[in-house]
């Protein structure tokens, strides 16, 4: 099976469009965070050092407009409890990754 390359330098492209979307700095790090399943807001943020709640709120709206996470409300009276979790979609990018993560390791430079 030979390798498929878009242009991906059209806008109208299929490719292009995922990339835009993946590329933003804490979504790919958002999906592995939940590959492991379900978690609570404050979990994501204790997994993810550096993020803001803003940024983890506007990161996990985007990822579930995109339908790559669930919104779960555990509890809707105040203080609500809520989760989030990859959708199928969400789960479909984990072999990306893993070939990603595969060809970094594969690549990475040693250390100085």
């Amino acid at each position: 099976m030979s390798l498929f390359i878009p242009d991906v330098l059209e806008e109208s492209c299929a490719t292009r469009r995922a990339l835009e979307r993946l590329s933003a700095k804490w979504r790919i790090l958002v999906v592995y965070a939940l590959l492991d399943g379900p978690h609570r807001p404050a979990r994501l943020r204790e997994r993810l050092p550096g993020i803001t709640q803003k940024m983890l709120t506007e990161t996990l709206r985007g990822m579930e407009s995109d339908g790559l996470v669930e919104r779960h409300v555990l509890r809707a009276s105040a203080p609500q409890h809520i989760e989030y979790q990859l959708t199928e979609l969400g789960k479909s990018l984990e072999q990306p990754l893993a070939a990603i993560c595969a060809w970094a390791s594969e690549h990475a430079e040693p250390d100085a």
